[in-house]
């Protein structure tokens, strides 16, 4: 009943996700997925009434970081790049950065959140205190209030939301979202996401779950 309810709710509203049911995640990842899942649907239920997008981002942060223990793809997935699926996500309880961003990015925008107020990046994550020169390649979320207003930064290894001036030890690379790929300033995307060969994996994946339409 909770899953009609929640799906009936979010396809009134327009928004991007369909109509995944408990039955249906279980049938796809086993009853091991259930253990998160349930929780997000109520989670995206109690959100979907009236709530603020700031609250709904500090809610859906804070959710995928205690749910999802951080685990690197290659010990996870035995694969050095595997970009998963939400649900592929909660059904193993784990993830990497790219996985808490996307988990959170298509969540947000489930509860309504308008697109271009998301995107992912991809920084270089200084390692080892502010004097280190060691980085690594990291995936965050962020959330841009206002078009000319400075992103808030959702990262899966703190769980503080931080404007990203105050995230020194992240230096941007690109961003993308659903409607493109930015390379360095401006409104208007420099490319298209379809060049991003994973993300058109990932959309394929979530669109045979049934995830999104």
């Amino acid at each position: 009943m909770l899953a009609s309810v929640c799906s009936a709710l979010l396809l009134l509203a327009g928004l991007v996700v369909a109509s995944v049911t408990a039955d249906r995640a279980q049938q796809l990842y086993g009853p091991q997925v259930l253990r998160i899942y349930r929780d997000w649907q109520q989670l995206v239920l109690r959100l979907g009434k009236e709530s603020s997008d700031e609250v709904k981002v500090r809610e859906v942060n804070q959710f995928f970081n205690q749910r999802l223990h951080y685990m690197e793809d290659i010990e996870l997935w035995k694969q050095v790049d595997y970009w998963a699926t939400p649900l592929e996500s909660m059904s193993k309880g784990s993830g990497d950065c790219e996985d808490y961003a996307f988990a959170k990015y298509f969540t947000l925008r489930e509860l309504g959140v308008a697109p271009q107020k998301l995107r992912m990046i991809y920084v270089k994550a200084r390692i080892g205190g502010p004097g280190s020169t060691i980085t690594q390649a990291h995936m965050v979320l962020a959330y841009y209030p206002a078009p000319t207003v400075e992103p808030m930064v959702l990262d899966s290894l703190i769980s503080s939301i931080m404007p990203a001036s105050q995230r020194s030890d992240l230096q941007p690379v690109f961003s993308f979202n659903g409607d493109g790929i930015w390379v360095g300033g401006g409104s208007a995307p420099n490319a298209s996401v379809d060049r991003l060969t994973r993300w058109r994996q990932l959309i394929d994946k979530m669109k045979a779950e049934g995830f999104i339409n």
